[in-house]
């Protein structure tokens, strides 16, 4: 794993180019603090760090030339097949003589042989890259297909520049740090800055699964809004090589209908992404929950090697949120080389002032915090770590999945007024009686047991009730924490529009029929790239931990569009699939309990430890001085929240996190 920095300004001699990059580099050391490397000519240079992985030796330093001269490549990632490809490229005639056995050098000469589309598509890995056309004089951006590795572009004064991560464009002379109100809006509403904006003006993520080529003569002028695949502008282009709307409807074509065969598919292709994701030439491990997924992952890791794989698990003080013994019997029926930590709330505090440097704009998941955590004691032991992400998306794993068609099923015969009433009405019911009501009920529409926080879900539904109008309002307004984000914002907002996400896009044409497929297209396209992915990298790469997920592998994604959605969902069992594999490494007793996710009691700590703190960040003249927002919703929401009247937490801890962030970067 690595960190990549460019700049490109016609008016650049190479010398002054390469410090301009060498800059931006040395702020992504802890991407790569095993080696930096960096190369320019007039008008371009390229800097990248490197964590060392696959070929420890100098034959895989970067930036790296190709054989024949004409590309030179910086990147950050791993090409999980990269000896089949070389296997195909010398069977073509195609491979050049081989310096080393690095992936880099493997993409490269792909790249060159093939060209930048077909080497992609025929790539399986996680990555995002910057190639230098010596001969076009363009640049060419591109991003693994599901976003795994992050990748930044846009403008410093007249530059255009691009790197893995937002702090390295803050080296570059004439970066302009004016906050993005849309996209800040946009933060509030899904506690993330989705894909293809960044929280500041001008500066863009390139969005998964595409190519964006930048001509330098002339070189293109700023732009204000980002440009989308398929669009071209101003010496700009930007295209897809891998859809997910394709895949999703290239499944639905083609399915695979036998329970049995679509079983043993399964196993055989996820064995074959853990397998190819298990190459690695210094230690590796994974991390572990004692769920489905990351269990999954770890039974099929056990099964490849020739000695206990390492496992990692965190456990917390507070009992509810403690999923330790879980991790722990299973690693011990697996006979992995298991480590578990168990850290303190004042541990847990101290990763707070952490997150602003580590995310590089507002970020507000907070499972990012045992995240940190988990990949702190990870690279303790290990370089490289394989998690579980993924399977929720793919297979169903989501509580919404299941409870969202339910309830439209029986909403959609209620008139508009009633629903509003009787959202007013369930949010109006304490959220300790609804726990109560969810633990003694859960096991009847939600089969593996007691639902967790059933009090603070059932809260959220009822506000979400007085909003929708049909199906797919469900899902919206579920992701929406702050339901109306432009009202919250302060300042001069005339005119300013909330700009759409990628939830806006086109659904598949086929595939998306039912409800849970479709929240899963979406969840997929942004919560997916730009919450979990960006997560578990900004966390792991904190520390100089690679992680690898091989349930996003191309094969096991493409699987899992063709398997019909009772294969995934079959009553209120979710990821049945997953599990009818992991069951037969891991006894169903170990592993059928309420889905936690990776959580920590941030609501109560709000209200416990950490009140001094947020109140700080909430004190509503410091709010109006610095502009951005309105404190009075603010001040509502918390005083509901401190008196135990709500639980606001997701919506609080957005806002402390943009606070924090403000901070930071002041």
């Amino acid at each position: 794993m690595c960190g990549l920095a460019g700049i490109i300004d016609t008016g650049l001699d190479p010398d002054s180019g390469r410090q301009i990059a060498e800059a931006m580099a040395a702020r992504l050391v802890h991407r790569g603090p095993d080696g930096a490397g960096s190369w320019a000519e007039a008008g371009v240079a390229l800097a990248h760090r490197r964590l060392a992985i696959l070929d420890l030796t100098e034959a895989g330093h970067q930036p790296m030339e190709s054989a024949c001269g004409r590309y030179i490549l910086v990147y950050n990632g791993e090409i999980y097949n990269h000896l089949e490809l070389r296997q195909s490229l010398e069977a073509e005639g195609g491979a050049p003589r081989w310096r080393g056995h690095s992936d880099t050098e493997t993409l490269l000469a792909a790249i060159a042989a093939w060209g930048i589309d077909f080497a992609l598509k025929r790539a399986a890995g996680m990555f995002a890259l910057a190639l230098w056309d010596r001969r076009a004089r363009r640049l060419i951006l591109a991003r693994d297909r599901l976003g795994e590795k992050p990748l930044y572009y846009g403008w410093a004064g007249s530059a255009f520049v691009f790197a893995s991560e937002l702090k390295a464009m803050r080296a570059c002379p004439g970066f302009d740090p004016t906050v993005d109100r849309g996209a800040l809006a946009q933060f509030l509403r899904f506690t993330f800055v989705p894909a293809p904006r960044s929280i500041w003006q001008g500066i863009f993520k390139l969005e998964p699964g595409c190519i964006l080529e930048v001509a330098t003569e002339p070189l293109p002028p700023r732009q204000t809004d980002p440009l989308r695949p398929g669009a071209r502008t101003d010496g700009l282009a930007m295209r897809r090589y891998w859809s997910a709307a394709s895949v999703v409807e290239t499944g639905a074509a083609n399915p695979v209908r036998d329970e049995r065969e679509a079983l043993d598919l399964l196993e055989e292709t996820l064995a074959r992404a853990v397998r190819r994701q298990m190459l690695s030439d210094v230690p590796l491990g994974a991390f572990l929950s004692g769920g489905v997924d990351s269990s999954t992952i770890l039974a099929l890791m056990q099964r490849e090697s020739g000695r206990p794989v390492r496992s990692f698990t965190v456990g917390f003080e507070h009992e509810d949120y403690d999923e330790s013994p879980y991790a722990r019997a299973v690693a011990a029926h697996l006979g992995t080389e298991h480590v578990e930590v168990r850290v303190t709330e004042e541990e847990t505090f101290g990763v707070i002032p952490r997150l602003p440097a580590l995310y590089d704009e507002p970020f507000a998941d907070s499972s990012q915090i045992p995240t940190f955590l988990i990949s702190q004691v990870a690279r303790a032991h290990v370089t490289v770590a394989l998690s579980g992400d993924g399977g929720d998306e793919l297979f169903g794993g989501y509580y919404r999945y299941l409870l969202l068609p339910r309830v439209w099923r029986r909403l959609r015969l209620v008139p508009l007024p009633l629903r509003r009433a009787a959202g007013r009405l369930l949010g109006a019911v304490p959220i300790g009686h609804l726990d109560r009501l969810g633990r003694l009920l859960g096991p009847l529409v939600y089969n593996s047991g007691p639902v967790n926080r059933a009090g603070d879900k059932l809260h959220r539904l009822g506000d979400r009730l007085r909003h929708v109008r049909a199906a797919d309002d469900l899902y919206f307004s579920l992701v929406s924490e702050w339901n109306d984000p432009l009202a919250l914002l302060a300042g001069e907002t005339t005119g300013l529009v909330e700009p759409p996400s990628l939830l806006a896009d086109p659904l598949p044409a086929r595939g998306a029929e039912e409800l849970a497929a479709r929240m899963m297209v979406w969840d997929m396209l942004t919560y997916l790239p730009d919450d979990i992915l960006c997560k578990v990298d900004r966390a792991a790469m904190g520390v100089s931990l690679e992680t690898r997920v091989p349930l996003l592998d191309p094969d096991v994604v493409e699987l899992a569009w063709r398997m019909p959605m009772h294969m995934r969902i079959r009553g209120q069992t979710s990821k049945w699939a997953l599990r009818q594999i992991l069951y037969r490494h891991v006894p169903q007793s170990l592993i059928d309990r309420p889905k936690a996710g990776f959580s920590i009691p941030v609501g109560a700590w709000l209200r416990g430890a950490l009140r001094p703190w947020a109140e700080a960040l909430f004190a509503p003249a410091r709010i109006r001085r610095e502009g951005y927002l309105q404190p009075e919703p603010i001040e509502t929401s918390w005083r509901e929240h401190v008196e135990g009247r709500r639980d606001w937490t997701p919506r609080l801890w957005s806002v402390l996190m943009f606070q924090s962030w403000l901070e930071a970067n002041r």
